[in-house]
């Protein structure tokens, strides 16, 4: 009988112990698939490489470079398009800005028939928002939604901006309401959307802040004047002024111990607000910082060269949280999940040999309400631009009308150019014998190809679509356009182009221009 008992209570230990031997691996696989939090900030029209990780000394971007020292810095990231609307658009879908009609052009609709992550993350269980700029500018409202494609919006704290430049937005302060609003446990998701640096800036900021004017990083595009570079100044303290709040966000995960658990992406959705650089396919136009953490969960420190485009932000969020579901099967973007897991520096994944982007309507620049359509790819050493209406101009038209249709003054009306002190110098010196190169650099008709060598050429100043020495490059960068165009059914190449046209625009001024001859 006592025999008995004891095998009875060995077997009852056994039993326990396999029992809590369950329980264990089951908490632990549970921790092992916690799902991430997800923190993205995306600054307004910032150019690689103005961050101080890439070695810039214009600028000092002390948390930016703070996620690329815990995670990985991204030499090599670009935009989907040129301009905020498509470009942030492009980015929630994880999808080519001609594969989403209205969306992928500037100020219209953002149809609700394209599937956007932070809905994906939410319908899976996770807290999301967004402060200040989600997508935009355009019309949700008018597209079916009942909000922001970016999320729930926290807005409600202001504060007295350093220089007129800068929205009154806390955001800092709505992240810190949106953190004390989620429920607890819950995991989250937030998009961080400054408006800065877009314009305008507070003329003169830069200099008043302490910046010298050798400081300033003058693109080979522009004049090296005493005007374009503390223009550049004022464009790098309002950089600055975004990575403060990123800063004070980064310390606030911290003290509530979500570092850890927090993906954190940092990158722009396009290029700085100067003449031939943002809406343009030019480098400096589609070329952005991109910098991702993850706790300990990556290694830290790295510094890759793949060529990734901001549509692969989408799947690499889905795979993090573990959402699955038929929308991720369409998707052009490709996760970004192996190089996160990867330990290896410079070139992680050889696949990603190239990256295409794209432009149609920026701004209200000429006649009819016409647009610039044009393609890209880049490849490692090569960009490549196919241009689909080189009669028109790339920067607007250079003069508009007034409404009873008199004739304003010329090299005036070129508004896909963010006004600018640069813009008014290069107008001001259009006939120059020394500037006027930079004013046509920027705004003269350019040829249906284009083809630059980006280690020897990175402004994009030496066309090379008509040297000989250069014709198997163009052949081969044609073929990889034409034919992804193809397979992703751009309209531009299967013969319904001038859909771009009729998508209407929605925010903005709608101009007059004389009709061309």
């Amino acid at each position: 009988m006592i025999a008995l008992f004891n095998q009875t209570i060995v077997c009852l230990s056994l039993g326990t112990a396999l029992i809590s031997s369950c329980a264990q691996k089951n908490k632990q696989e549970k921790e092992h698939f916690k799902r991430p939090n997800i923190l993205i900030g995306i600054s307004d029209d910032q150019s690689y490489p103005h961050a101080s990780a890439y070695g810039s000394q214009m600028v000092s971007t002390p948390a930016f470079d703070r996620v690329a020292k815990m995670g990985v810095l991204f030499n090599n990231a670009f935009v989907a398009s040129p301009g905020c609307a498509p470009s942030r658009a492009a980015l929630l879908t994880g999808l080519n800005t001609w594969q989403i009609e209205e969306a992928g052009t500037h100020a219209s609709l953002f149809p609700s028939k394209f599937k956007v992550y932070p809905d994906l993350l939410e319908e899976a269980g996770y807290y999301i928002g967004y402060t200040q700029k989600g997508w935009a500018p355009g019309d949700w409202q008018g597209s079916d939604r009942d909000r922001n494609p970016g999320g729930n919006m926290f807005n409600e704290h202001q504060l007295d901006p350093p220089s007129y430049g800068i929205v009154s937005t806390d955001y800092a302060t709505n992240f810190k309401a949106f953190m004390d609003a989620r429920p607890q446990g819950q995991p989250f998701y937030f998009w961080y959307g400054s408006s800065e640096p877009h314009r305008i800036y507070e003329e003169g900021s830069g200099l008043a802040s302490g910046k010298k004017l050798d400081q300033a990083e003058v693109p080979g595009y522009l004049p090296d004047t005493e005007e374009v570079r503390s223009d550049l100044l004022d464009y790098a303290v309002e950089i600055e002024w975004f990575d403060q709040h990123l800063a004070k966000m980064i310390a606030l995960l911290e003290e509530m111990g979500e570092l850890e658990n927090t993906i954190i992406v940092v990158t722009s959705d396009n290029g700085m607000p100067f003449p031939r650089a943002k809406a343009n396919l030019y480098e400096d136009g589609i070329h952005v910082p991109l910098a991702i953490s993850w706790g300990d969960k990556i290694k830290g420190g790295r510094v890759v060269d793949d060529l990734i485009n901001l549509i692969d932000i989408t799947p690499t969020f889905l795979e993090a949280a573990g959402v699955k579901g038929n929308v991720i099967e369409i998707l052009k973007g490709r996760s970004l999940m192996n190089i996160l897991n990867s330990s290896k520096q410079g070139l992680v994944d050889e696949s990603r040999s190239a990256v295409y982007s794209a432009r149609e309507r920026h701004s209200s620049s000429r006649w009819n309400n016409l647009g610039y359509p044009a393609r890209s790819v880049r490849t490692k050493n090569f960009l490549y631009i196919r241009n689909f209406a080189p009669d028109r101009w790339p920067a607007g038209d250079p003069q508009d009308l007034l409404a009873d249709g008199t004739p304003k003054e010329m090299h005036h009306a070129y508004y896909d150019i963010d006004a600018c002190p640069t813009q008014d110098f290069l107008v001001a010196n259009h006939d120059h014998h020394e500037y006027g190169k930079y004013l046509q650099l920027a705004v003269a008709k350019r040829p249906a190809e284009e083809l630059f060598d980006i280690i020897n050429d990175p402004y994009c100043l030496n066309n090379l679509a008509g040297d000989p020495a250069y014709r198997t490059e163009l052949n081969r960068h044609r073929e990889l356009l034409g034919g992804y165009l193809m397979k992703t059914n751009d309209p531009r190449v299967t013969g319904n182009g001038d859909i771009f046209e009729t998508y209407p625009r929605l925010r903005g001024s709608i101009r007059n221009f004389p009709k061309p001859e």
